[in-house]
């Protein structure tokens, strides 16, 4: 990674620890929303930004997580445990997602996924023994470690920001891994991975797995900030918003997510002055975006970052000729 790289994290994480101090509880809350969604993004972003497989499911894996620390919590499960199993879950349910990968690709398995969407959100909406239905699950708590309670505003948000950070630098190692260029190599060219003997079957699925694990991590912190949970929060359009996310923030840059979720989350809210039409403004901005900027905001920063470089590696021979020519 490049020094500017380096020096981009460090101030996105220290404008990070230093928000909440500036903020009013509402504030908060926003920026505890954007380090929880961007969980999800991160994995959404190693399955379709690193991978190459197009998911459509990754709101429904949140949802599957939400409810899961749900229930488990009401039921007297301590909440580390809780956690975990909504993770692990998750994953399990991805690793069997992840076959369809294996035979059909791009707008086919997108369809695949979203029909699996659906199929969640009905279950959750239907199922009332289990999920409570249309009327939800309510009264969740959050954690206590070690006297450490997490139920202030606060509080919290430092929870899900160690939580991400934790996450970030597995996955900050993983890709620069032996896996990482793996889902590199699949995203490129199946074909050719398969022919120098990638096992790409075990691959796609890792990644559909991996993917969705995060979504469960994502969905157990979400259940736990909101307190309240209901189907409607896990429908088509949570999907859709955290594939905006990764394609708004960049698919397939390490920081894509967080730069994505930090718009996703703050943008909507800045432009509720405008009333009735911050929807239709919010709309035609990302389409304007889209052709301006094909590979999403920090793909634009780094286009131009090289594009700065280039030039000043092309004006350096000049001025030493000009120093020598000098007398």
């Amino acid at each position: 990674m490049s020094r500017a790289g380096v020096l981009a994290i460090a101030l996105f994480a220290l404008g990070a620890i230093i928000a909440p101090f500036m903020l009013k509880p509402f504030g908060i809350f926003l920026i505890s929303m954007w380090a929880v969604l961007t969980i999800a993004a991160i994995g959404l972003n190693l399955t379709l930004g690193y991978a190459g497989q197009v998911s459509m499911a990754q709101g429904a894996f949140v949802g599957i997580g939400a409810y899961t620390l749900a229930l488990l919590t009401q039921a007297g499960v301590p909440y580390p445990i809780a956690f975990v199993a909504s993770g692990v879950l998750c994953f399990a349910i991805g690793w069997l997602l992840g076959y369809p990968a294996l035979r059909v690709q791009h707008h086919y398995l997108a369809f695949v996924t979203l029909a699996f969407t659906t199929i969640v959100f009905l279950l959750l909406r239907n199922e009332e023994w289990l999920t409570g239905g249309i009327y939800g699950v309510n009264a969740i708590k959050r954690p206590v470690f070690f006297g450490w309670n997490t139920g202030k505003a606060m509080d919290y948000y430092f929870f899900c920001l160690g939580v991400l950070s934790v996450i970030s630098f597995a996955v900050w190692w993983m890709l620069r891994s032996p896996w990482g260029r793996a889902f590199v190599a699949l995203r490129e060219n199946p074909v050719r991975a398969l022919s120098l003997g990638l096992d790409t079957r075990r691959y796609t699925l890792m990644a559909f797995a991996i993917g969705s694990m995060l979504g469960g991590f994502s969905g157990a912190l979400f259940a736990s900030l909101v307190q309240f949970i209901e189907p409607a929060s896990f429908a088509l359009n949570r999907s859709f918003d955290l594939l905006l996310m990764v394609i708004v923030g960049g698919s397939g840059y390490f920081m894509g997510p967080f730069v994505g979720a930090l718009i996703s989350v703050l943008l909507p809210e800045w432009m509720r002055i405008t009333e009735g039409y911050y929807l239709i403004i919010y709309a035609a901005l990302v389409m304007v975006m889209m052709p301006l900027a094909p590979y999403g905001i920090v793909g634009l920063i780094e286009r131009g970052y090289k594009s700065l470089t280039t030039k000043r590696g092309q004006q350096k021979p000049a001025s030493v000729v000009a120093e020598r020519a000098a007398p």
